[in-house]
């Protein structure tokens, strides 16, 4: 049976991205997100949002456009992995820590909402219509052929 490290969560930025280059060339941007988890309170019975924040690290051409992009309270949505690493510290003592490595980093809302930088202008492309094929028609007698068929 195959391992599975996958994680997926959306949340906000507590401060701005960190921009880094590696000697090795490499470009990594670090990412602090809080999210909140709802809960119940036991005495009161009323629900609570008690935020939880993690460590992201993004590396490549999406660390830049992050740190470009992005700004303290920007959400975000992150896919990625667990990575765990231990260090010793300048005092000696052995540190551990569990980070998030993003594959994928996904912008959401609006830069002004969060006050960080204006969007790019994009230029639109030419769209030829090679690039899109004809529907393909629905068979009389498909399960798809009638809305109450459909299971939503």
């Amino acid at each position: 049976m195959a391992n599975i490290n996958r994680v997926v969560l959306t949340g906000n930025l507590t401060a701005d991205p960190e921009l880094r280059s590696l000697p090795s060339g490499a470009t990594l941007c670090r990412l602090r997100i809080a999210c909140n988890t709802r809960r119940r309170n036991a005495q009161t019975g009323e629900w609570e949002d008690k935020p939880n924040y993690f460590n992201v690290t993004v590396w490549g051409g999406q660390a830049e456009s992050a740190a470009r992009y992005l700004a303290k309270g920007r959400p975000v949505a992150i896919d990625g992995r667990l990575e765990w690493r231990e260090w010793q510290a300048e005092d000696g003592s052995k540190r551990q820590t569990i980070d998030i490595i993003a594959e994928h980093v996904q912008f959401l809302g609006s830069p002004r909402e969060a006050g960080g930088p204006p969007p790019v202008e994009a230029q639109p492309e030419a769209i030829d219509s090679q690039d899109f094929q004809d529907p393909v028609p629905i068979a009389s007698g498909s399960p798809l052929e009638g809305d109450e068929e459909v299971p939503f």
